[in-house]
């Protein structure tokens, strides 16, 4: 599992119906996608659920990284990104492990993102375990759809992406980013090992 995430900041007056739009008559495009587990079509919308910017950040589960590299650099649907907004920093993190929750039938609405950095001089092994036990805690809740965790061996930073029914809690905490779902594409969801990725 590989876990990515491209954010696209748009101005502060922005429609983001633009974006709706666009996702609503081309988020299809990667429905049957070889080697995508998901694309969480995914915005924030400036003043809503604490949102300082309009962003358009979709977030992709890879079950194989070929097909990720085919996707960002093999003609295989990423010169599209470039061609309407520029070419944006593509964040990546090696896959830790993905957690089905009681809600995986539904279709998501939601999602938060929780990036924590793991602090110099800890032991990044112990912290992970930690993390692993809060995740398999967390895919149990009424609502969830998917939890997954991964890690930035550069920035040595952990990140929990999880996608909800309906709305995320407010039990979530004030340091997750929380965001509108507007289509998934799971394709491969199935394909993605659950628990622990090794």
């Amino acid at each position: 599992m590989y876990a990515m995430q491209y954010e696209i900041t748009l101005p502060a007056d922005y429609d983001m119906n633009v974006i709706r739009n666009r996702v609503a008559t081309r988020g299809h495009a990667l429905d049957d996608r070889a080697g995508l587990g998901l694309k969480a079509y995914v915005i924030r919308e400036r003043g809503v659920d604490g949102s300082p910017v309009n962003q358009y950040a979709p977030f992709y589960l890879w079950a194989e990284t070929g097909a990720m590299s085919r996707f960002l650099v093999g003609g295989g649907g990423f010169q599209g990104i470039i061609g309407d907004f520029g070419r944006p920093a593509v964040h990546h993190w090696t896959g830790i492990a993905c957690e089905a929750g009681p809600a995986r039938a539904a279709a998501p609405r939601a999602a938060s993102r929780r990036l924590t950095p793991l602090p110099a001089g800890a032991d990044p092994a112990a912290l992970v375990e930690d993390a692993l036990g809060e995740l398999r805690d967390l895919a149990r809740t009424e609502g969830v759809h998917t939890a997954a965790l991964a890690l930035d061996p550069r920035h040595w930073q952990l990140l929990r992406f999880v996608l909800w029914e309906t709305a995320v809690p407010a039990t979530a905490g004030t340091q997750d980013e929380r965001y509108e779902v507007l289509h998934l594409s799971a394709p491969h969801l199935d394909a993605i090992r659950a628990g622990r990725q090794w």
